[in-house]
């Protein structure tokens, strides 16, 4: 079992990389367009402060975080409008996303073990929330290194990502409207180390396998399974990599082949 404080010390260090590639910009260049339609690298960003501030009322104050669910107007443009209301000039909206992020961090660690916090849609633990924040971080850090043309390094904290795509399976069949399998599934992924990573009985018929970039890319919906070198044996498997999804709520359009635009999740 993955230790919390090992978790946020990830978490912490995965949105260090991604501050230290937009800190440095022009405030021209965080208006720049990134793969996710209409969304600017300011967006980018916007959206991963305002999801850090509704964290921290799941955390600490889950009347609030229900109220902001209630009084959505619209629940299907919860995301968009959660990017354009904290929107802001690069150095306050850095500062907003920077003093978010520490706030979630010391409320999740001070979560007991085994209490619940309330999301879009399901309950989570402080470590399932931690690892969740690292997915999406890293995710829309990969649409920010896109559009300025950088090739981010790969690291052991990838394999949270993975972890949260094989543990969201049946999540990404649900949000598509089918019947989540009952078929097991083994997972073998080739990490940055060359290490492999491996999730599911090991004499599984279903089984996915390929670099753990690449499963990552899939399950973040920032790469079409085309363009992709994952291998799926099996039906179940197979269909899974086609509505994998590691993210809470509705089914993102995903990528067209090629790398083409999509998913905003």
């Amino acid at each position: 079992m993955v230790d919390l404080t090992d978790l946020l010390a990830d978490l912490a260090a995965e949105s260090a990389q991604l501050d230290a590639l937009v800190a440095p910009l022009p405030a021209a260049d965080w208006a720049r367009p990134t793969p996710a339609p209409g969304w600017s690298i300011g967006h980018q960003i916007a959206h991963l402060a305002w999801t850090d501030h509704v964290a921290l009322l799941a955390a600490t104050d889950p009347e609030a975080f229900y109220a902001t669910v209630i009084s959505a107007p619209d629940p299907t443009r919860m995301v968009d409008a959660g990017a354009e209301e904290f929107l802001a000039p690069p150095q306050e909206l850095l500062h907003r996303w920077r003093t978010g992020r520490s706030a979630l961090a010391e409320a999740l660690g001070a979560i007991p073990a085994g209490e619940k916090l309330p999301w879009y849609g399901t309950r989570m633990s402080a470590t399932s929330m931690a690892t969740a924040r690292i997915m999406e971080t890293w995710a829309h850090g990969e649409d920010v290194a896109e559009t300025l043309g950088v090739v981010r390094p790969d690291s052991e904290r990838l394999r949270h990502v993975a972890h949260l795509g094989v543990r969201t399976l049946g999540h990404g069949f649900a949000a598509h409207g089918r019947a989540a399998p009952t078929t097991p599934v083994r997972v073998e992924l080739v990490g940055p180390g060359d290490d492999t990573w491996s999730w599911g009985p090991a004499d599984a018929a279903d089984r996915v396998s390929g670099p753990a970039r690449d499963f990552c890319l899939l399950v973040t919906q920032r790469r079409h399974r085309a363009d992709l070198a994952l291998v799926a044996s099996g039906p179940v498997a197979d269909e899974w990599l086609d509505v994998a999804q590691a993210f809470a709520g509705p089914p993102g359009v995903g990528r067209e082949p090629g790398g083409g635009d999509g998913v905003r999740a």
